[in-house]
């Protein structure tokens, strides 16, 4: 008799943490490079115990599916922020060994180095930090993402992309990892003096909270009115007995 009660519960427990994804999407709306995830769903057949009843179908979110279309690219006239246009991402050097991000906001730590937003070491091609020397002058930072100054070549942005772009998994602070070895990104352009946005867009999330919000409660309704059928069973059950 319960049957229609945990179908209604699985849904909504899988729509609370369909909520939890996208007020995360919206908290880091303005979080540069940073990609909007989506929850993934599937039908589990679950079979109740010590009935002959069939199996009972019900909702299990699977997973989270990050969308990695690039967002849009903004001017800051900073000479050390860079935005990569393609797939490639950008190697920095953690206690953990290499790490990779988009995001492109970089600047310079006490030893010169350039730094991540996470103040981690981004690295040239020979997996060595890029240290830019005293009295360098303007940084120049080409399209193939060459580091120079005044005094000639700092060294180039290791930028690398992966096969299976949808397996890496996010660490926070805009970086992940990977289980597979990176490989070199010839395709994707380097901007300076911009960085990549976040993709989300803020109408659709809102759109998507209010759908959720409303199927929550229309499953919320399917239990209250289960629940009082089954009251009004038993009561009827008990008078006649």
């Amino acid at each position: 008799m319960e049957n229609p009660i945990y179908i209604a519960l699985s849904r909504q427990d899988a729509l609370r943490r369909q909520m939890d994804v996208v007020a995360n999407n919206l908290a880091n709306m303005t979080t540069p490079s940073y990609k909007n995830q989506r929850m993934m769903f599937l039908e589990y057949l679950a079979k109740p115990a010590a009935t002959p009843v069939e199996k009972v179908s019900m909702v299990q979110d699977y997973g989270v599916l990050r969308n990695t279309a690039p967002g849009p690219i903004t001017s800051t006239n900073n000479p050390l922020d860079v935005a990569l246009q393609g797939d490639g991402y950008l190697a920095v050097e953690t206690r953990d060994g290499q790490k990779f991000t988009r995001n492109g906001h970089l600047t310079l730590d006490l030893d010169r180095q350039i730094v991540d937003v996470n103040g981690l070491p981004v690295l040239d091609e020979q997996d060595n930090p890029l240290t830019v020397p005293q009295n360098a002058g303007a940084i120049t930072i080409t399209a193939d993402g060459m580091v120079s100054s005044s005094q000639g070549q700092i060294g180039r942005l290791k930028v690398v992309r992966f096969e299976r772009e949808q397996f890496m998994k996010e660490l926070g602070g805009g970086l992940y990892t990977a289980d597979e070895e990176p490989r070199p990104a010839p395709n994707t352009k380097v901007i300076q003096g911009a960085v990549e946005d976040s993709n989300v867009q803020s109408v659709v999330e809102m759109t998507q909270m209010i759908e959720i919000s409303r199927q929550y409660a229309n499953n919320q309704k399917i239990i209250d009115a289960e629940h009082e059928r089954q009251r009004n069973a038993i009561t009827k059950l008990s008078r006649l007995s």
